[in-house]
């Protein structure tokens, strides 16, 4: 390595002294190419490899005064006001506009300019994992490279284009300030002066202080470095309004277009406060480091459609889940009050579910075609779910993604030790099972007896059976697990549980930023038609419940035409729910023809249990990945977590399917205490 590092720097010692008027390049790409790691996320071979280097230039001091004359010479030759002010930040075009151009450039690759400095930054990083190493560096490293650039350098130009590139941030910031998005968000902007118009005052005059400072570098103690304290306070001002929205967004919602200003918002300020540490010497070398970990990333994220999506969906993720969570608090029942609520919810939901699997058979009968069958096989389950929620009933399977939810609002608290965390968190876990389990017993126990007692009377009612034989065969195939595609179809019907409740999420986040509640109260046509109160009790009842209201009914849409987007698309797609795989279990056994083995029933049992088991799982897993990275939350306790719960059931399994008595658990935490 060392003797790789000798030839890189005497090809630079060859271009400086010949005074080259085009200095070449590849040295450069080279010698980050040497810095490079084979594991790019490992900071031990990050280390290694920087140590080297610097151990190089301790042995060869002049090296490093070569290397920064040499860097700079090369990027005075190219355009750099565009790097610092826009790589890297989102532009103001919107997020709709910005993901078209990023599709677009994986079918059309975009024309370069080669006299930016971003063609240079491309050519010298030009492996995607260079955002990985060049970020995990530590700032000790850094400082050990720069203390051997020592040398004196001229580096107005640089200087002039990094002026110029805070004054067009400085100017973004404003206009982005005056956006109404933010003023709805922060209406305090109207009242008082806007700290996004004070700091353009500012800059302004650390700019010009600094240009006079340029032009009269020749003369002695003409001017002193511009002082960049005010301009740090009004920055942190700008700073502090983000914040404060951000967190208002909990009270008022949230929007893709308030999410991409905040985005566009944070990444000027956070530039324009890098950009005045290294013009001002203050904490310059952080601020370098910071810089081009910055323009290292955004040469790879600026043409990725998933970093879009992960940037500006985050505040938006995180308001759906958070109100995800919300809900999911009510799902979870511990004490016995609640949880014979819940079994008398769920069994309600069962009588209607045996009632919707009894209508969709009829609907099968008719001779429709496949998008008219799809549309009254949704609207059949979308208003049955909607009836459902409508009295307060509960579907088992739409726990899972809100529970999760709830259980990744509990991680991200982070409250006490980590000991008092893991036991926070192993009794919710067993709460969450234990009202899962009466849950899905309220559905299955009432579901299967009304469907049969349904399937029995109807030869009684119509003279003729609910299901013919073929059709009681196939609808027992369907819930095999070993020859038919059940548990595939089973996990499908898990996805559009985990996107029913990301749905309601939205909506209910949707319900509370366009003020839905407060604006059907105004509306005149309804007040004419309900009256003054009905229509307030209406309005409140939209606000708390729009979002249920979207996502079951949306979910009953997804149930009912995904058979029928499958057979367009000639693909095996359809959906397995344990509520009505448990109704079409007893349905078919009850219409086949003879009497079923035991090997049948059996078989179709262990079915419905692994629908249902595949349905929750699915769910849960999905929401509770969204939910712990919209919270930036990152859970290493798994291990521990799952050790406790698992002795947990060893030790007390009754837990996981009966409350346990409250008197008890008193005792026991007082005889603890004590």
């Amino acid at each position: 390595m060392p003797q790789k590092f000798s030839v890189l720097f005497f090809q630079i010692q060859q271009q400086l002294e010949h005074h080259q008027a085009v200095l070449d390049e590849q040295p450069l790409i080279d010698l980050v190419a040497l810095l490079r790691p084979k594991d790019p996320k490992n900071p031990q071979k990050i280390k290694q490899k920087l140590s080297e280097f610097i151990l190089f230039l301790s042995q060869n001091p002049e090296h490093g005064a070569r290397l920064q004359q040499y860097i700079i010479k090369i990027i005075t030759r190219y355009k750099q006001t565009t790097l610092y002010s826009d790589s890297g930040i989102l532009s103001l075009d919107g997020f709709w506009n910005q993901l078209g151009r990023r599709m677009m450039t994986h079918l059309l690759p975009p024309i370069v300019d080669e006299t930016h400095l971003q063609d240079l930054i491309a050519r010298v990083f030009n492996q995607p994992s260079d955002r990985y190493w060049i970020e995990r560096i530590d700032l000790q490293e850094w400082q050990h490279i720069f203390a051997y650039f020592t040398q004196e350098t001229n580096t107005v130009h640089i200087q002039e284009d990094i002026l110029k590139a805070m004054n067009v941030l400085s100017y973004r910031i404003s206009g982005i300030g005056l956006f109404p998005e933010i003023i709805y968000a922060e209406p305090k902007l109207n009242e008082h002066e806007s700290p996004f118009l004070a700091q353009n005052r500012e800059i302004s005059d650390f700019i010009e202080q600094f240009r006079e400072l340029i032009d009269h570098a020749n003369v002695i103690g003409a001017h002193r470095q511009p002082d960049p304290a005010q301009a740090f306070v009004m920055i942190e001002q700008c700073q502090d309004v983000v914040s404060n929205i951000r967190r208002a967004t909990k009270r008022i919602g949230v929007s893709l277009t308030l999410t991409y200003l905040l985005t566009v918002l944070e990444q000027s300020l956070d530039r324009l406060e890098q950009l005045i540490h290294i013009l001002s010497n203050t904490q310059r070398q952080i601020a370098i480091r910071n810089l081009l970990s910055d323009l290292v990333k955004a040469n790879y994220n600026e043409k990725s459609v998933g970093a879009l999506l992960s940037t500006n969906n985050e505040l938006l993720a995180l308001q759906v889940t958070e109100n995800a969570s919300k809900t999911g608090e009510h799902y979870v029942s511990t004490d016995k009050k609640g949880f014979f609520a819940m079994y008398k919810a769920a069994a309600g939901a069962g009588s209607i579910i045996a009632c919707m699997s009894i209508i969709k058979i009829l609907l099968s009968r008719l001779s429709l075609a496949p998008i008219m069958q799809a549309i009254s096989f949704s609207l059949n389950y979308g208003l049955g779910f909607v009836i459902i929620h409508i009295l307060s009933f509960t579907v088992a399977t739409k726990q899972p993604a809100m529970t999760a939810a709830a259980l990744a609002s509990t991680v991200q608290q982070r409250r006490g030790s980590r000991t008092a965390q893991l036991a926070e968190l192993t009794e919710l876990i067993v709460n969450i099972i234990r009202t899962q389990f009466i849950a899905i017993l309220g559905n299955i126990s009432i579901a299967i007896p009304v469907a049969g007692i349904l399937t029995l009377l109807w030869p009684v009612l119509f003279g003729q059976h609910l299901l013919s034989n073929a059709k009681a065969s196939y609808l027992l195939h369907s819930i095999d697990p070993f020859s038919s595609l059940a548990i595939p179809h089973a996990a499908i019907a898990g996805v559009c549980l985990f996107l029913s409740g990301l749905i309601a999420g939205y909506f209910d986040n949707m319900a509370i930023y366009r003020k839905i509640g407060p604006r059907i109260k105004k509306h005149k046509g309804l007040k004419k038609l309900l009256g003054e109160k009905y229509q307030t009790k209406f309005a409140d009842y939209m606000e708390r419940n729009l979002g249920a209201i979207s996502g079951n009914f949306l979910f009953g849409f997804m149930l009912g035409s995904m058979g029928t987007i499958g057979f367009i698309l000639g693909l095996p797609l359809d959906i397995r729910h344990i509520a009505f795989a448990s109704a079409n279990l007893i349905q078919g056994l009850l219409s086949i023809d003879g009497t079923p083995d035991l090997g049948l029933i059996l078989i179709s049992c262990l079915g419905v249990l692994l629908i249902g088991l595949t349905n929750l799982f699915v769910s849960f897993s999905l929401t509770i990945i969204v939910a712990l990275r919209a919270r930036r939350v990152r859970f290493e306790q798994w291990k521990p977590l799952a050790k406790l719960v698992l002795t947990h059931f060893f030790t007390r399994p009754s837990d996981f399917f009966w409350p346990p008595k409250i008197e008890n658990s008193v005792n026991k935490t007082q005889k603890k205490e004590h």
